[in-house]
């Protein structure tokens, strides 16, 4: 990736729809020279932009569940997971003998399901350990900041997105058929054209472009990029289950959401009560961003690295 691949995954950061007029004119290039870019980017696996949910603005919960596997069954079992509509990520850890993957669960029944029936039914599954998120200090709408950092402050304001703003305690929203539609349509693709994406709800054009923008507006859908961070320059992804006593917890999950090396950081229920997905350059980077910088951290007891040998699903949809 050049400067200027650099750049356009910047502006989409800001805004995953901004046409690509809007941004070669930020750019100061033609706006051919933008979309072939993208395609050449997309076409590749190296970026996407993906529609996704809020789950708090849904009513939803999410869940961060390991599964420790017999021998050679993890990528069966990560495979057979990233194919459910409702897992965001799925990855193998810890040697290959783990799946870690994020799940949301609309109901109880859908968790039931999945967390005492499903899960528990499958013989190469040997331990399993669910952790409800309970607050989110980096991630979902706020995206990595690792990929804003090519444009100038000027060229990012030129490109925000102008929505409306909400109380910090909304309703939940409810969805129709024709949203989960969209919304099914949005998680594979969130550049597809509003003719498309008539065609997939039954819906008018103009519908379409009211329902993404009240939904935009309420928080509910937002757009995030999947890229790939090796063409970042972050070969050693981990996850970092981390222990902090209780008074510090608020702090240290906002002095992590300030590292650029973090993607994600969440306070979560069970043995450990911080949750953070890492990316470093190499595995002696990880080594000192873990001892010199997190553990200089108050308040922080214990920390259990696992580092990622293969993302099966990233973001949210697998490709069709």
């Amino acid at each position: 990736m050049d400067s200027l691949d650099h750049q356009l995954v910047h502006a989409l950061h800001i805004d995953g729809r901004a046409p690509f007029n809007q941004i070669a004119d930020v750019l100061g290039v033609s706006d051919q020279t933008i979309a072939r870019r993208y395609r050449r980017l997309r076409q590749t696996g190296a970026l996407r932009v993906l529609g996704r949910l809020d789950a708090r603005r849904l009513g939803h919960v999410e869940w961060v569940i390991r599964l420790q596997c017999a021998p050679g069954a993890s990528s069966a079992i990560a495979e057979a997971l990233a194919k459910r509509d409702d897992t965001y990520w799925v990855r193998l850890a810890s040697g290959g003998t783990e799946v870690v993957c994020n799940v949301h669960t609309g109901s109880e029944r859908n968790r039931d399901a999945l967390f005492l029936k499903k899960l528990p039914a499958t013989r190469p599954v040997t331990a399993i350990r669910a952790h409800c998120f309970i607050h989110t200090f980096q991630g979902g709408p706020t995206g990595w900041q690792a990929v804003a950092s090519a444009l100038t402050e000027q060229q990012a304001a030129q490109l925000a997105p102008s929505l409306a703003a909400l109380g910090t305690e909304p309703e939940p929203i409810e969805l129709d058929e024709g949203d989960r539609a969209l919304l099914g349509e949005l998680a594979y693709d969130g550049r597809a054209t509003h003719v498309a994406l008539a065609a997939a709800t039954g819906w008018h054009e103009a519908t379409v472009r009211r329902r993404i923008a009240s939904l935009r507006a309420s928080g509910a859908l937002y757009f995030d990029i999947d890229v790939d961070d090796r063409l970042l320059g972050y070969a050693s992804p981990a996850l970092l289950w981390i222990s902090v006593a209780p008074p510090e917890l608020d702090a240290v999950g906002q002095a992590l959401a300030q590292h650029p090396e973090i993607a994600f950081a969440a306070a979560t229920t069970g043995p450990t009560n911080l949750l953070a997905s890492v990316h470093c350059p190499d595995v002696y980077a990880l080594y000192d961003y873990i001892a010199n910088r997190v553990a200089a951290l108050p308040g922080i007891r214990d920390i259990d690295s696992a580092p990622i040998l293969r993302t099966v699903k990233r973001v949210g949809s697998m490709s069709k």
